[in-house]
């Protein structure tokens, strides 16, 4: 098995997964497979909606001694008629729903294995939501005893060993942190059908976060029974890759029909509002009068449409960096899952997505309402300039929101202060307090907010403010037109300082900027691109996000004065010659790594010595690079 990223935003990573029967891009859907009665086959799935993988029961599968022979004799994917990968379930769900059904948990591994499945599943105790904690805690225990149990039985099948806890997320966390010791190959997160049911979706925000802060991050994390594409968003943005479907069927049978905003009775729509080729070629009366059977099949088929259309949409907003715009704005569709958000603004939770978040995106931040201000890149920006940022003089004055940058539309302001003042310049935004010097730095120059933000968002911000500007004075200015500037401040040092500050944070400034600095700015913009120190290229500007690439001069300036691990990822003796040859850092061959660098960050690539060997950007964060066996974790950019 390799398990890749290759792509990220929030704590979702689009990723190629590999398997005995091929190559499967996550985020994406297992729709199920019911043996006995496929209202859609397996191979029309892979037809019609391009299906990468399936899932399958192997306890209805033993159960039917017919299907059971032909299963063991020529395997599952010949059973089922689907040449790509499937996993297994084992019938933990069938247990929850009917009770006792006597399954052997070690029998219906060895099945599993037996027939061919690419997963196989552990048969794990379901932990109820109505589970008291001293009753979680036993489930839990026996589903970890089954897992040892099964790992010494199941060869070369890939093993599933499920995280239960019931709602106490403690138990959650414990039960992933000893899977994750077995180095167990997939980790679906179990028990959360009848939470999903009941919309209990703040139950659910806390579950697949507790159950994440404890997985080994290398491996796919697969939401057992989210079959509705309404929580598909917040769950991947959280770190889930995989879901599996019966809903398109169960759904279809009681004539329901799936929306990205929740379901419709057929009865209750005189026109079907989906472009679909369902939808697009059939009317709402005119599948309202089909066959029972082949309404059905219809019905599913939208289903199905609607779920994979859901799926598209999160990968590309992966890859555009706007998913939790897309996790903000499905939550508006349902008052349960807009309140779940609620458990994201907890400190504790935004610390922990913020070490996955990358540090700039491809296009610009969008507000959508209240929840937008506790996005983990806003409370990094906010942490970074409570930590970093070097107030210049005692005394600041404060201009409002306007158009961005903010160095051009309040030029006329900014030279009138001046006039007056020897002050910081600090622009009240609504992302927060913002300092004329970091105009351009991602987000405040990349972001589209109204004219008046929400009140919520505002008080947040108000404290935000007081606690970033307590140790200045805050003075009044009166706009008076004196003429020419009195006060020489070289704006364009401030804002490199500031820029390196935020960026590589511990006072990289001193480190970076002596001696004789010479900026290069573009003849057409005006904006700085390349900074030299004593006639060496040391940093070049990105347009994009107003951030710095590192240089391989600017790298040896930065090693030589910060101490170890400061932005340093340190490889391997065996990766050495490589990394020289300008071949970019595997994880497999990282030891150690900064544990303040994030994803996309520049960093420096040294040896176990500690000398230098190059300069890079990052893909992973500390706890990846560590867990990763596969993939690259750092993209070399020039070497010494």
């Amino acid at each position: 098995m390799t398990f890749e990223i290759k792509d990220r935003d929030a704590a979702g990573r689009l990723c190629k997964f590999k398997t005995k029967h091929g190559t499967i891009t996550t985020p994406t859907l297992l729709p199920v497979i019911n043996p006995n009665k496929q209202i859609i086959t397996a191979k029309e799935m892979k037809q019609l909606f391009q299906t990468e993988i399936v899932i399958t029961n192997s306890y209805i599968i033993k159960k039917d001694e017919k299907l059971k022979q032909k299963a063991l004799k020529n395997g599952v994917h010949k059973l089922i008629e689907f040449d790509g990968p499937i996993m297994t379930d084992s019938g933990t769900f069938q247990s929850y729903v009917y009770g006792d059904l006597n399954i052997d948990p070690i029998d219906i591994v060895k099945f599993q294995r037996d027939i061919g499945s690419d997963i196989g599943t552990i048969l794990d105790v379901f932990g109820t939501p109505k589970q008291t904690k001293k009753q979680a805690q036993h489930s839990i225990q026996e589903t970890i005893k089954r897992a040892k149990l099964s790992h010494k039985i199941k060869k070369n099948m890939l093993l599933a060993t499920t995280v239960q806890g019931s709602i106490y997320p403690d138990l959650r966390k414990t039960c992933a942190e000893k899977l994750s010791e077995l180095e167990s190959d997939f980790f679906p997160i179990g028990g959360v059908v009848p939470i999903m049911e009941n919309q209990r979706y703040t139950d659910l925000v806390r579950i697949i976060l507790a159950s994440k802060k404890g997985l080994n991050p290398s491996k796919p994390v697969h939401l057992f029974g989210a079959g509705h594409p309404l929580i598909f968003p917040l769950a991947v943005a959280l770190g889930c890759d995989l879901f599996d479907s019966s809903a398109y069927a169960k759904y279809a049978q009681d004539e329901r029909m799936i929306f990205s905003w929740g379901t419709e009775k057929l009865e209750d729509l005189t026109e079907l509002p989906c472009h679909c080729p369902i939808c697009t070629n059939t009317t709402s009366n005119e599948l309202k009068k089909m066959h029972q059977n082949e309404k059905t099949r219809q019905i599913a088929k939208h289903n199905l449409y609607v779920s994979f259309s859901e799926i598209k949409k999160i990968r590309n907003a992966i890859r555009q960096g706007t998913l939790w715009e897309l996790v903000e704005r499905r939550a508006t569709a349902n008052p349960h899952l807009q309140e779940s958000l609620k458990v994201l603004k907890t400190i504790d939770n935004k610390k922990w997505l913020e070490q996955f978040e990358p540090i700039t995106k491809n296009k610009a931040l969008f507000y959508t309402g209240n929840h937008t201000i506790h996005r983990p890149i806003i409370y990094r920006l906010h942490k970074r300039l409570q930590k970093n940022y070097i107030f210049y003089n005692k005394n600041t004055i404060v201009l409002p929101e306007g158009k961005k940058p903010y160095q051009k539309h309040y030029a006329e302001e900014i030279a009138a202060i001046l006039n007056q003042y020897q002050t910081n310049i600090i622009i009240n935004s609504h992302l927060g307090p913002a300092p004329i010097e970091l105009d351009e730095f991602y987000p405040f120059a990349q972001s589209i907010t109204p004219k008046e933000i929400d009140k919520e968002t505002q008080n947040f911000l108000d404290q935000v403010f007081k606690e970033f500007t307590k140790n200045t004075k805050i003075i009044k200015w009166q706009n008076k037109q004196n003429g020419k500037q009195k006060h020489e401040i070289n704006i364009d040092l401030q804002k490199i300082m500031a820029i390196a500050d935020m960026q590589f944070q511990n006072r990289s400034s001193k480190s970076l900027f002596k001696g004789k600095i010479k900026l290069v700015k573009s003849k057409k913009t005006g904006k700085i691109r390349n900074i030299y120190a004593n006639s060496e290229h040391i940093l070049s500007m990105r347009a994009s996000d107003g951030k710095f690439t590192l240089k391989i001069h600017g790298a040896r300036l930065l090693h030589k004065t910060l101490k170890k691990p400061k932005l340093r990822v340190t490889i391997s003796k065996d990766a050495e010659p490589f990394i020289l040859e300008g071949k970019s850092v595997f994880a497999k061959f990282i030891l150690e790594c900064d544990d303040e660098l994030r994803p996309y960050d520049e960093c420096l690539i040294v040896n176990e010595k500690d000398e230098l060997l190059g300069v890079g950007r990052t893909l992973m964060n500390r706890q990846e690079m560590l867990a990763f066996t596969n993939g690259m974790a750092v993209k070399t950019r020039e070497t010494i």
